[in-house]
């Protein structure tokens, strides 16, 4: 990992927010400048152009969100811990780090498919290990769901997730972990009725 750079730090987290404005293949590296306060020079200091950038911004972010799940879900335990209390604990971790890191999380959601080669795959494995651990608490919740069925309902719930940076204001009516509790609540529900289909009676 690498050491703590704060001037870097604060520089991606201001590149992200001008990717997330203006898109990264509308912004140039002088737009880059413009808006973080730091020189061309002091820019090509840490990257060398601005695929590296957007690289870097992904690989942080999807590092960090990882990082973090982890660690909450160490917190509850596994073995005795209840399935569907640690997948409320994820869905809240990911609400929450989402809402702190509109951003970046918008740069994520929008810019999947923009870097290529090497950058790709590395951020695309760490990408994987975190689907990899939702799935894995999606199968303690049902076990008895098809694989491919469990795949789908964890890229439905990225969707439910993902998509608030459209619309959502942390600073509105309803605060990040009241809003995870809604979403936990809508899926949880929704999955757990996705298991056991009522009959449908004739009339």
């Amino acid at each position: 990992m690498r050491p703590y750079d704060e001037r870097l730090d604060r520089f991606l987290s201001r590149a992200a927010k001008v990717f997330a404005d203006q898109g990264y293949h509308s912004t140039t590296m002088r737009d880059l400048a413009a808006a973080t306060g730091m020189s061309l020079a002091g820019m090509y200091y840490y990257v060398r152009g601005k695929e590296e950038l957007l690289h870097r911004i992904q690989e942080r972010c999807f590092t960090r969100v990882l990082a973090g799940a982890e660690r909450a879900l160490e917190g509850v335990g596994r073995g005795h811990a209840d399935p569907v209390e640690r997948l409320q604990t994820f869905i809240r971790h990911h609400v929450t780090f989402f809402a702190a890191n509109l951003a970046e999380m918008k740069v994520l959601s929008h810019e999947a498919n923009s870097l290529t080669g090497e950058r790709q795959r590395k951020v695309n494995a760490i990408k994987r290990r975190y689907v990899d651990l939702l799935e894995g608490l999606l199968r303690d919740v049902a076990p008895d769901e098809p694989a491919v069925e469990r795949s789908a309902a964890a890229y439905a719930l990225f969707g439910m997730m993902n998509w608030i940076y459209n619309w959502y204001d942390p600073a509105g009516e309803i605060d990040p972990d009241r809003l995870a509790g809604l979403i936990a609540r809508v899926f949880i529900g929704g999955f757990a009725d996705a298991r056991s289909p009522s009959p449908v009676h004739g009339g």
